[in-house]
């Protein structure tokens, strides 16, 4: 009896129907004679199989590219590609022609009589028409071994070249490579206008160990619109803007933009020179700007026509410039930033940028931006959670979330994460030509309980309070940035008493930490204190004297900025001359007193807009400074204008004069004449040059007029002229000047063998130096 033949199973049954349909619908082809399929093995289905398939419908294939494009199989090669929404695909390699079988759900596969894999080209028939493409999957890795080895050690400066979305030719075909960290993810895919925002059928590779994941577009360049499509570990979906973007869309949409720069900066004789001088030794007169807000409606390039003229006739040697990385709320001034590697789209592309700061440095003016490490928003197309699991963000909630301001906390124990903000400080510099960094929120940075009630915090495994994650990322940011970007300075904003902001990292002090390695800091302190004198009507200034000299007690303990930055003219803090006491006369007196007093005093200068012509209204970034105020038509016009020409006049006095910037950090650039005349409200003191040469700085902060008032002054200054009176009448002062050359007279006073009588004007700071 014969036996029956085994029934077939349901996939056998399957596979076989396909090869029929298959054999029915492939049309004549002709093969190369010269690659001729090897007779010898058997020929397999080319149809992805079933488990691949669930992956790549769902979005968590971590290897597409060893099952998509073309790949040598027995019985030839075989071709599969994945095309949601086509009709067809057919495969094109010189003269072979090719209509791969449609095994539904959006993949198509054939088995070419090849001994080869050919170079080939796809013609995608969709509903509206035939669209011949690259295969995205029969391209080798973007990335090299040197790339995701720095990656994965956390030491690539230069991270933004290897992530991000790149226009590119690669194996000899234009197109775009996109590069992501997601090491949680489970698959990742790039969603754009070019397909129609469905990421299905492009899917990325995971490179390793790394958590990088990467894809070539073929096809597509500079403009295209993209985001990466995220399946998280419990397998949902998230839909995010690159972290590496380096444009974006205007707020308040979201997406990435694919960008090239075309940019041919102009800024060669600037950056040669940058370096010759240490900042700390230099003139530095800063003008805070808030771009959108200098001159509302203004692009980047329209701001390139006009703010470079009006910062240089006003002598300023720097802009700091507020906001420029990308943030979705133009409230917070900048300073909840999404886009760490985009300047803000609202004014512009990053070539406009680049122009605004090319033209900059073509005026003589440097650069600072302010820099915001610190922290991130919540915003869930961003960073948070953004594979799905604390990425950017500390693990520990607690650690994470920032009580102050509804953000979260970078993870500077994270070596990414260090990388990520590391490199993003080194891209500044190096692809914006920016001179200077102000790095926002330091002491949020540093203390662990930062604003944070006991209970709400974990002490470091010293069992202290410092951060010693974000010292180590504040140490390796600034040694990077010092390292590669020579003449570049980083300033902290840095409210306590912390020790070593601006010590090399190298060098311990006494609390064993290594310095920070800033450059300069912010000084808070003198800020608050002398504003707050200030503030005092005249007549109980006596009382408060310590706020203006207390500053000398560690003038040199950092090397200091002295800033009047934006965060003290709003929120009802006033504008500073809103802060003076007195009527409108002596609230301008009392400002360009105090000004002059700034420019004086050891440390770097810091002015935000608006308060340099004594805007009376506290600033609004939504409209900017109150320019009419310097209208000739407006009646007060001339009061308006007359601080702005002190401003102009400090700052070339300022920078023609050494004495007041070249020993900035040195003790020995400073010397009282008098600084306890409590009862006078007198401030006196002179500043020294390298080579000794004096100026002498006389502050008097009373509204009367004090005549022969007696200063004791080095007798071997043969004599002494007027340099600067914030009391001339050209300021709005009631002109009570020292025209003549004052000669000192051999009396002693103030423990010097000679002295000098001046008469003191009401509210104003005088400047004299040797005539």
């Amino acid at each position: 009896m014969t036996p029956k033949a085994p029934k077939e199973s349901k996939a056998q049954k399957e596979a076989t129907a396909r090869k029929k349909a298959a054999a029915r619908k492939a049309p004549a082809r002709e093969v190369p004679p010269q690659a001729p399929a090897p007779a010898a093995e058997a020929a397999v289905s080319p149809a992805v199989d079933a488990g691949d398939r669930a992956r790549l419908r769902a979005g968590t294939h971590h290897d597409p590219h060893s099952v998509l494009g073309a790949h040598p199989v027995p019985g030839g090669v075989a071709v599969r590609a994945f095309r949601p929404h086509a009709q067809a695909v057919t495969v094109v390699a010189g003269e072979l022609r090719a209509e791969l079988h449609d095994d539904g759900d959006g993949f198509f596969s054939g088995l070419l009589p090849l001994a080869e894999v050919p170079a080939y080209r796809l013609l995608v028939t969709y509903d509206g028409g035939v669209h011949e493409t690259e295969d995205a999957y029969r391209f080798l890795p973007t990335l090299g071994e040197l790339d995701l080895h720095l990656i994965g050690e956390g030491r690539h400066e230069q991270l933004w070249q290897a992530l991000g979305a790149h226009v590119t030719t690669h194996q000899g075909v234009t197109g775009t490579r996109f590069a992501v960290w997601a090491p949680n993810a489970r698959g990742v895919r790039v969603s754009g206008g070019f397909n129609f925002w469905d990421g299905t059928g492009f899917p990325m590779r995971s490179l390793g160990a790394t958590g990088v994941w990467e894809l070539f577009v073929p096809g597509i360049g500079e403009g295209e619109l993209y985001k990466f499509e995220i399946t998280r570990p419990d397998g949902s979906r998230t839909l995010r803007a690159d972290p590496l973007a380096r444009r974006t869309e205007v707020p308040p949409a979201t997406s990435s933009i694919v960008d090239a720069s075309h940019h041919e900066w102009g800024d060669a004789e600037w950056l040669a020179h940058r370096a010759d001088t240490p900042v700390h030794e230099a003139p530095f007169s800063v003008y805070e700007v808030h771009l959108p807000s200098w001159r509302p409606g203004l692009s980047y390039r329209q701001l390139a026509e006009e703010l470079p003229a009006y910062v240089r006739e006003l002598g300023f040697t720097h802009v700091e410039l507020m906001p420029v990385a990308e943030h979705p709320f133009g409230g917070s001034w900048g300073y909840q930033v999404t886009g760490f590697y985009a300047p803000t789209a609202r004014l512009g592309t990053p070539d406009d940028f680049k122009y605004l700061v090319d033209r900059l440095h073509q005026a003589g003016i440097g650069v600072l931006m302010d820099w915001v490490p610190a922290h991130f928003p919540r915003d869930d197309w961003a960073l948070a959670e953004f594979d799905g699991r604390p990425l950017y963000e500390h693990h520990d909630p607690l650690r994470a979330a920032h009580p102050d301001w509804g953000t979260l906390e970078f993870d500077f124990g994270r070596r990414e994460v260090r990388n990520f903000l590391v490199a993003n400080a080194v891209y500044w510099c190096e692809e914006f030509h920016i001179d200077g960094l102000r790095v926002d929120a330091v002491a949020s940075m540093l203390y662990l309980d930062y604003s944070r009630e006991p209970g709400q915090w974990t002490p470091n495994e010293h069992g202290g309070r410092e951060n010693l994650d974000a010292v180590a990322f504040l140490q390796e940011m600034n040694a990077t940035v010092y390292r590669r970007c020579p003449g570049v300075v980083t300033v902290a904003e840095e409210s306590t008493a912390w020790d070593g902001v601006t010590r090399p990292t190298h060098h311990r002090g006494p609390s064993g930490f290594g310095g920070l390695g800033f450059g300069l800091k912010w000084n808070m302190g003198w800020m608050h204190d002398s504003l707050q004198y200030m503030s005092h009507d005249p007549v109980h200034r006596r009382h408060h004297h310590h706020e203006m000299t207390f500053s000398m007690v560690y003038a040199y303990s950092e090397n200091y900025v002295l800033p009047i930055s934006h965060d003290e003219v709003v929120h009802g803090k006033r504008s500073l001359v809103s802060k003076m006491p007195g009527d409108w006369w002596q609230q301008r007196a009392n400002l360009r007193a105090y000004l002059g007093f700034m420019w004086a005093h050891p440390g770097k200068q810091l002015l935000f807009m608006g308060q340099e012509f004594a805007q009376g209204a506290e600033w609004s970034e939504a409209r900017g400074p109150d320019w009419w105020l310097l209208d000739p038509a407006y009646g007060a016009e001339a009061d308006h204008r007359g601080v702005r020409d002190l401003v102009r006049d400090l700052n070339a006095v300022y920078r023609a004069t050494p004495a007041l910037w070249q020993r900035d950090t040195d003790p020995a650039g400073f010397e009282w004449i008098v600084g306890d005349a409590a009862d006078d409200n007198v401030l006196a003191f002179l500043r020294h040059d390298a080579e000794g040469t004096p100026l002498l700085a006389v502050c008097h902060l009373s509204p009367v007029v004090r005549h022969d008032y007696r200063l004791g002054v080095p007798e071997e200054v043969p004599a002494w002229v007027q340099v600067l009176n914030t009391d001339a009448a050209r300021y709005g002062g009631g002109d009570v000047i020292h025209p003549d050359v004052v000669k000192p007279e051999p009396h002693p006073w103030h423990g010097r063998p000679a002295s000098i009588r001046l008469t003191l004007p009401p509210l104003a700071t005088v400047w004299l130096r040797p005539a």
